[in-house]
């Protein structure tokens, strides 16, 4: 398999460890910072060739595109755009960017082009995870389970750094805990210190409350902690492999695959993981459009964008100190219309209104100073306001024209459900 770059990042790299040790070729890279050695696993006499990222739209170029966040910028997100139209394959760093409404309209365009898109959401994957969302659904239905915390333990707790790593265990939130319906937020009163000890909490409907919270630790990793009335689960994740900077592991010798860790009723377990092979496997499928086997299955791009529309709501629970209510909308070419269509018809009436009386005093006027062409202007007022509301109505017969694309006709993904990349 043949395989091109479009930026870099410590996401991107045990991708690029898995796929150099099962003989897969880095072609071609684009974009690539500076320092782009940790962790690549590419000798100086075997560094991918350096193109622009035009290069990449042609299909004899590579066989999927892998994509990193480090560096992102304007150029790079549009980059991206051009070869989801393309069709292209890619493997998504998660999060590209903090934007919701860039990752809905990916997400718009890959229906039309039929791309397929990867984020690298791999721990989903974990047979623990499996495991864990088995024990909690047999509890379900008899309110077993009281809660589930999540608890991150980062080194870096910056803002940036802090809504990026929530983005990423968004994906586990929604998984274990359900697609929630609110979410709010308690940190310090001061807005420089409230980062570092973030505490999220989200509640969904007919499931165990979740919370999610940073705390300060040297080393990286994951905790998290379902409690029920009966037992309680603890699964230690530990933290994303990062060579130091300047560091490089040979091509020869592979990564070892870091443990989790199993603590439940039932005794402990410690299963290795390697992410980059994973999601490499996720690629091979999609390629070969073959059958997932694992359930669950890996995260769709719906998923990713979910997670990103979560983050960006944090800093505004933050500011106004208070829940906020989230609707799950799902985000389509035909919805976007209709969300378009209710606007304009709002300021079509706001604005025939404000016709009526700017109408009704320039009639007066006209009449009384004898201004011939103010009382016609002032008496077709009724004619304007019917042909732009005609034209309104016309509009909604729109969407009739257009032939439907296929993928809108697909049934909508559940929310708390992995869908197809």
């Amino acid at each position: 398999m043949n395989i091109g770059l479009l930026g870099f990042d410590d996401s991107i790299s045990p991708l690029v460890v898995a796929a150099r040790r099962e003989g897969s070729r880095i072609a071609v890279a684009a974009d690539l910072p500076t320092d782009v050695s940790r962790g690549m696993a590419i000798d100086a006499t075997d560094a991918p060739r350096e193109v622009s990222w035009e290069a990449l739209l042609d299909l004899g170029t590579c066989d999927v595109i892998f994509v990193g966040a480090d560096g992102w910028h304007e150029g790079r997100a549009e980059a991206v755009r051009k070869l989801v139209q393309a069709g292209r394959p890619l493997v998504l760093s998660q999060p590209l960017e903090s934007s919701m409404l860039y990752a809905y309209e990916l997400d718009m365009i890959r229906r039309d082009s039929a791309a397929t898109l990867i984020p690298f959401l791999p721990d989903r994957l974990h047979p623990f995870i499996g495991r864990l969302r088995d024990w909690i659904g047999e509890r379900l239905p008899n309110d077993g389970v009281e809660s589930i915390t999540f608890e991150r333990r980062l080194a870096d707790r910056s803002r940036d750094n802090v809504l990026r790593w929530f983005c990423r265990d968004a994906d586990l939130i929604r998984l274990l805990a359900g697609a929630p319906g609110r979410l709010s937020t308690l940190g310090a009163a001061d807005p420089s210190t409230a980062w570092s000890t973030l505490a999220v909490g989200l509640t969904t409907p007919g499931h165990p409350p979740a919370r999610w919270q940073v705390v300060r630790g040297d080393t990286p990793g994951l905790s998290i902690t379902a409690v029920a009335a009966d037992a309680r689960v603890t699964i230690e994740v530990p933290g994303v492999l990062s060579l130091e900077a300047g560091g490089r592991a040979p091509s020869h010798s592979p990564v070892a695959p870091l443990s989790w860790t199993w603590h439940g009723p039932d005794g402990t377990a410690s299963v290795p993981f390697d992410r980059g092979a994973v999601i490499l496997g996720v690629v091979r499928d999609a390629l070969a459009s073959g059958p997932t086997h694992t359930d669950p299955g890996p995260a769709s791009w719906d998923d990713a964008a979910r997670g990103v529309e979560l983050a960006e709501t944090v800093p505004r629970s933050l500011a106004k100190g208070r829940g906020i209510d989230l609707h799950q909308e799902e985000f389509t070419e035909i919805g976007t219309f209709k969300g378009t269509m209710a606007s304009l018809g709002c300021g079509i009436v706001l604005l025939a209104l404000a016709m009526v009386v700017v109408a009704t005093v320039l009639g007066g006027i006209a009449r009384q100073t004898g201004w011939e062409w103010g009382e016609h202007l002032a008496g077709i007022w009724p004619l304007i306001v019917l042909g732009a509301m005609g034209l309104f109505l016309l509009l909604q017969f729109l969407p009739l024209l257009i032939a439907t694309h296929p993928s809108e006709a697909e049934p909508p993904v559940s929310p708390g459900k992995p869908g197809k990349p």
